[in-house]
């Protein structure tokens, strides 16, 4: 293989970005793939959602080291950033440097990734063969080749449906004009949508009580603004999460302030309830058919829903790679066992690198919330160490790859299944720093 040739990075998020600043720390060539028409798009969803997290955890090493070279202020390393500002006050900034704007494609849709002239079948000196990326930039279908290819695109584009067992519900697609997969701007650009409706908010984690929240401000200015919260959780109580206990003050606020709004008849909740259905009812209201407490039971007059049930990967980019997933997580195979949602209630995930990573296709990894697959539990700190000790490897430093670099707040708060043994699990949760799902907790 030609080793002039670039190492490819799809995405360009946090951990993209990382994986891109490592790869100039050790005067590697890369080239960058962002859907979006700038960097971070994903963090734009989120623009007006405050991190829980102070920024010292969400700038990667070797990018503040790029950023401080070039003299660019950083924020106050203690101040919590709203997900707005991690595009325009660090992602924006780096990806302007002299070192990554040339090689930074916006707009760019990856089609396919494969071995140069070979289907995923075909094995004889597969690993000498460079891979090459088919993208789709605007009007323009391209092709690039690369000598390795790391994908940390995320999983955000693909939300969870309303539906249980992980289906759409039936009659949820005639209704997604209704739906709002995420944390809408409920005070500001979205105010209208909300104000003075009924609005259901599915989900157990921390988006869901983000948008509870946000609506609960709403029905102060108008009362006819109605809340309806629905959940999977046996009890209501066990979404609240540490509250007082958190060490991340602004995460541990979130339970304790949603506990007094329920408290004082605020939100009208109903719990566990498994979404079956979705019917279109007069006047653009729905009906949301399902069972509760092995119940039939419906939740009617709703004007609005918003989801926040998670996130999914998405592999049709790799049809043509040899990757392997967990049958279950959908996360990197090594990593399932770690971040096991059955397990693990929060982001009790002991270190790992490029070993931990590695797919059967030489030279291809799946880094970032995407690495994770479908558990909500991915620090974003652990993605900045997930791309530095790839490129490592990547580029020669087998030792580098192997070390362990990552140090992360705990919040003392963690709840392990009685069916692991403690002496092999951490007993403390760690904080949940990712802005792509900063609002999903890893407690609780």
């Amino acid at each position: 293989m030609n080793n002039n040739l670039p190492v490819a990075i799809i995405g360009g998020g946090p951990v993209g970005l990382a994986a891109a600043a490592h790869l100039v720390q050790k005067k590697e060539s890369f080239i960058l793939f962002e859907l979006g028409n700038q960097v971070g798009t994903n963090f734009l969803d989120y623009h007006h959602v405050r991190l829980f997290s102070p920024w010292k955890y969400n700038i990667d090493k070797a990018a503040k080291e790029l950023l401080l070279k070039h003299e660019i202020p950083l924020p106050s390393e203690n101040e919590l950033p709203l997900g707005g500002e991690i595009v325009s006050q660090y992602l924006k900034p780096l990806s302007k440097l002299p070192e990554f704007k040339p090689h930074i494609h916006l707009n760019s849709k990856v089609i396919s990734i494969g071995r140069k002239g070979l289907d995923k079948l075909k094995s004889n000196d597969r690993e000498k063969i460079p891979f090459m990326i088919h993208v789709q930039e605007g009007s323009e279908y391209k092709m690039y080749e690369a000598k390795a290819v790391i994908d940390a695109t995320g999983t955000w584009q693909n939300p969870n449906p309303i539906g249980s067992g992980g289906i759409h519900a039936n009659g949820e697609k005639n209704v997604e004009n209704q739906i709002y997969y995420g944390i809408p701007d409920v005070l500001n650009k979205d105010r209208k949508r909300y104000e003075g409706k009924t609005t259901l908010v599915v989900g157990g984690g921390h988006s869901a009580i983000n948008a509870l929240l946000e609506l609960a401000k709403l029905q102060e200015q108008n009362e006819n603004t109605k809340l309806v919260w629905a959940l999977r959780k046996k009890k209501v109580s066990e979404a609240y999460g540490g509250k007082e206990n958190d060490e991340l003050p602004a995460r541990g606020e979130l339970g304790t302030r949603i506990q007094k709004l329920i408290q004082n008849g605020k939100i009208l909740v109903h719990t566990p309830m498994f979404i079956h259905s979705v019917q279109k009812e007069a006047n653009h209201k729905m009906s949301i058919l399902g069972v509760k407490d092995d119940q039939n039971y419906s939740i009617r007059e709703i004007d609005e829903i918003i989801s926040n049930t998670g996130a999914r990967p998405n592999f049709n980019m790799l049809r043509e790679i040899r990757y392997a997933s967990d049958p279950s997580t959908e996360s990197v195979p090594d990593l399932a066992e770690l971040i096991d949602p059955n397990i693990h209630s929060c982001g009790t995930v002991r270190p790992h690198g490029e070993k931990e990573l590695r797919q059967p296709e030489d030279n291809f990894y799946i880094i970032g919330s995407k690495s994770y697959g479908r558990a909500p539990t991915f620090l974003l700190a652990t993605g900045y160490e997930q791309a530095r000790s790839v490129v490592a490897y990547i580029t020669g430093d087998l030792e580098s790859a192997k070390q362990v670099q990552l140090e992360l707040p705990e919040t003392g708060v963690c709840s392990i299944s009685k069916s692991v043994n403690k002496e092999s699990s951490n007993e403390c949760c760690v904080a949940d720093l990712s802005p792509e799902k900063s609002a999903v907790g890893c407690c609780g």
